[in-house]
């Protein structure tokens, strides 16, 4: 990674420009040849160094609901059980976790009847019993940019 490669993370993080071509607009910004940014991108993504590029919506303002999970599921059952939360377009984040409660996820829904039954059919499906939602009482949204 070059200090191009740099320049094109950071503006990238918090500032993907919302247009009908954006990698243009980056180009005039960073002032580079369209297509450099787009190889690069790509390249970036390639490498796993950009793990995605995408929106980030306020759940609560498109009347949605969100809550955070944890669950305790065996080690033998993991692979299995992250298949079948993953599978359930509502769930945003899933991490591992040292812990007794050892996998936990971010689940999003119309409502939280709708999660609530997502849940259950995550534990049929999988036999895991212990799934806890715990929505935010407070809600602090932070912006991570990370300069590199």
């Amino acid at each position: 990674m070059d200090a191009t490669d740099r320049k094109i993370i950071n503006a990238i993080q918090s500032h993907f420009p919302i247009c009908p071509q954006p990698y243009h607009e980056l180009g005039r910004q960073l002032h580079l040849p369209h297509g450099e940014v787009l190889k690069r991108v790509k390249a970036l993504k390639a490498a796993g160094i950009i793990r995605r590029i995408g929106g980030n919506f306020h759940s609560r303002r498109l009347n949605y609901t969100s809550t955070l999970c944890a669950a305790r599921v065996p080690k033998g059952k993991i692979r299995d059980f992250v298949e079948v939360v993953n599978s359930y377009p509502g769930v945003t984040h899933n991490y591992l976790r040292n812990h007794d409660y050892n996998v936990w996820f971010t689940f999003i829904g119309p409502s939280m009847s709708y999660i609530e039954n997502a849940l259950r059919e995550v534990s049929e499906k999988t036999g895991v019993q212990e799934i806890y939602s715990l929505p935010a009482v407070r809600l602090f949204k932070i912006r991570v940019d990370f300069e590199v």
